[in-house]
């Protein structure tokens, strides 16, 4: 009798194993067919670093000197565009520095490391998702402009093209004031 329960047992762990690989490869198909994979950039049009950003917390993963750009890393954005769609932009601004003492005075280092890390800034801007209904999506590419204030777009051209929907020069001033 025993042996008929283990058999039993046997029978339904390998028919669940046989159907749960089936269950989850279809769940995955459901939810990429519906997500867009798309890259992420940033443009940084300011005198300051990017110290690093991410795009609803996936990161951009590179450091963007001043006006610059930069990224690399993912994520995935609905298939189809929803009026009043956002997304989360965080990030850090710094000095973009070229004066470092090095190591060899290390209380000197550190006083230096000091004063830029004091300069750093965190932000954070939800952002509108311009309309790309019937429109490949190639990524989110984020402009950081003077005055902390953030453009995305997820356009397959590059900055600088004609049909670029953010043609703002990259070398932009900044401001005396602003306004936030």
């Amino acid at each position: 009798m025993p042996e008929m329960k283990q058999s039993a047992m046997r029978r339904r762990s390998t028919s669940l194993f046989g159907v749960l690989p089936a269950a989850v490869c279809a769940l995955l198909a459901l939810l990429s067919a519906a997500t867009a994979q798309a890259r992420i950039i940033g443009i940084n049009h300011t005198h300051w670093a990017i110290n690093h950003f991410a795009v609803n917390g996936q990161s951009g993963l590179d450091i963007i000197g001043p006006w610059q750009g930069g990224g690399g890393g993912h994520i995935s954005l609905p298939a189809e565009w929803v009026p009043g769609m956002t997304v989360r932009i965080d990030w850090e601004t710094g000095v973009a520095y070229d004066d470092s003492p090095g190591f060899a005075d290390w209380p000197k280092y550190l006083e230096w490391e000091k004063k830029i890390v004091a300069q750093n800034r965190q932000h954070s801007e939800l952002v509108l998702v311009p309309d790309y209904t019937n429109q490949k999506v190639c990524g989110v590419t984020v402009h950081f402009l003077p005055c902390d204030e953030i453009q995305v777009t997820t356009s397959c051209k590059g900055h600088g093209h004609p049909d670029y929907p953010i043609n703002i020069p990259l070398n932009l001033p900044e401001p005396q004031s602003c306004s936030k």
